[in-house]
Parts: structure tokens; C-alpha cells; sequence
């Protein structure tokens, strides 16, 4: 299993953001700063698969991650890829 966490901070509001990636499939959760547990968002908008699309992203660039994560959150989102970037 592989995990991602970031946050958002806006302004007056920090939320926490976490999807893990077991099984081939992923989960997404969240929580307030002052929250004590994990939502899982059941289904994600995409907003919020967009989200974890920039994050992957990001990670990628950094050599963090592998392509196939990236493909297959543009996938779900309906973009149409022909392999990663060279």
C-alpha cells in the first residue's frame, strides 16, 4: 500500500487530505485540523481527484512516484494519455 497525504490551508481553515493505493485501487480521505479521525469521501468529486492528480504530479516531477499512479487518476478523470512525458 502507498500512502499521500497533503493539506490546504485556506486562510482560516486547514484540512487535511489522504489516499492510499492498495489492491490496484484508491481511497480517498480527509479531515479538519482539529478533527481526531479520518472521512473517507465515498465517492470523490473531481475536485478532489483532481486534487490527488496535482499531488501525484508533483511527486513524479520529483521522481517520487511512478507514471502508472498519474495514468491511472487521469484515467478516472477522462484525460487521455500517451505515456509520461519525456
Amino acid at each position: 500500500m502507498t500512502r499521500h497525504q497533503w493539506r490546504e490551508d485556506n486562510g482560516d481553515e486547514v484540512r487535511f487530505w489522504r489516499a492510499n493505493y492498495h489492491g490496484g485501487r484508491f481511497e480517498l480521505y480527509t479531515k479538519e485540523k482539529e478533527a481526531d479521525s479520518w472521512r473517507k469521501l465515498s465517492p470523490p468529486t473531481k475536485e478532489e481527484w483532481q486534487a490527488l492528480r496535482d499531488v501525484l504530479w508533483k511527486k513524479y516531477q520529483r521522481k517520487r512516484v511512478a507514471w502508472n499512479l498519474v495514468a491511472k487518476v487521469d484515467k478516472m478523470l477522462g484525460k487521455v494519455n500517451e505515456g509520461p512525458p519525456q
